[in-house]
């Protein structure tokens, strides 16, 4: 692919000169005369990088370069500067603008050629591992993501973590059944479309995905107001169901949700060749039993929680209840959540 190159220098031998040395390396050259034009040629054209020079009369390369930084554009465009003075406060001046690199004049094409390639490669490499990251935020939880970003500054990893947590399991029911009649394209599609709506609802509330399982998801909710997040978010989560494309079938759109909150442990857990970022313990254990213990189209939460928010007037909890837990020593209060 052909890369576009500006040079802006009031010299026009000195821009022939560059344009000389740069087309027969595949460059296509746009030639400025000012730093007026070098501006107005940006917002017209899209360039790969910038050639300025300096001492330029009126709008000089400095302040060619801030502008162009100023733009969401061109914020990582290689730019390299020519010079004919050895002033530090001018190259400071340059660098602190957002210029990448200087060539001095009287310059040789050997040196414009190989500081050019090696800036393109810079930006190159920086664009790629920017579009990777886009790419993980869309696979990795945020706060896996912000574990990963920590740690790659010290190469050390985080050790695992006791704190507070309120969890939240959805879960579709009588999936197996639906998808036994169900084209497997279409399923995946009305799956994918639903659970996409409740990772903007658990956003929206300040919480974070921790895990899919297929037909549901794991979030889980930190800070002060957890609990209450929570809760809020899940009620949104089946409203927003309810109000789903009709023309869905209702058996997937009869969701499950199951609330418990406490201490749980958070941390990486596997080996160091693959790693989750995840939360165990009996607090997510029981989440997720009391998501199986909701009826279709109702949240079923632990006297933990409803301990905690009960007194908010935007939440009811009724229908007490004593239920066996697998894996739970005695009978378990659980409560259903809905709006009053």
């Amino acid at each position: 692919m052909k890369r576009t190159i500006l040079i802006a220098d009031d010299d026009s031998a000195a821009r022939g000169f560059l344009q000389k040395i740069l087309e027969p390396e595949g460059y296509e050259v746009v030639q400025a005369e000012s730093g007026e034009q070098a501006i107005a040629l940006s917002q017209t054209l899209r360039f790969d990088a910038f050639i300025l020079d300096i001492e330029m009369p009126k709008i000089n390369g400095i302040a060619v370069c801030r502008t162009l930084r100023s733009t969401e554009q061109y914020r990582s465009t290689p730019i390299i500067f020519l010079t004919a003075s050895a002033d530090e406060g001018m190259l400071e001046a340059a660098f602190s603008a957002g210029g990448d690199d200087f060539i001095n004049k009287p310059y040789s094409g050997l040196a414009v050629r190989a500081r050019l390639r090696g800036q393109l490669q810079r930006a190159e490499y920086l664009h790629r591992v920017e579009w990777t990251r886009s790419v993980l935020k869309q696979y990795l939880s945020r706060r896996t993501l912000d574990v990963v970003e920590a740690s790659s500054s010290t190469g050390i990893l985080p050790p695992p973590q006791e704190q507070d947590l309120a969890i939240c399991f959805t879960d579709m029911r009588g999936f197996t059944a639906f998808s036994e009649a169900t084209e497997p394209t279409r399923l995946f599609s009305m799956v994918s479309s639903l659970l996409a709506d409740q990772i903007h609802i658990i956003h929206e509330f300040g919480g974070y995905v921790d895990k899919f399982g297929g037909d549901g998801v794991m979030a889980i909710f930190e800070g002060p107001n957890k609990v209450l997040q929570c809760c809020l978010c899940a009620l949104s989560i089946l409203e927003s169901t309810r109000l789903k494309d009709p023309e869905l079938p209702e058996a997937i759109r009869r969701f499950s949700i199951g609330i418990h909150t406490g201490r749980a442990v958070i941390g990486n857990i596997g080996s160091p060749e693959h790693l989750d970022y995840s939360a165990i313990g009996s607090t997510v254990n029981l989440a997720a039993r009391l998501c199986g213990q909701a009826d279709a189209e109702s949240i079923a939460v632990s006297r933990a929680v409803r301990d905690v928010v009960d007194r908010d007037s935007r939440l009811k909890f009724h229908s007490e209840r004593q239920v066996s837990i697998r894996g739970m020593k005695g009978p378990v209060t659980v409560y259903t959540l809905s709006r009053p």
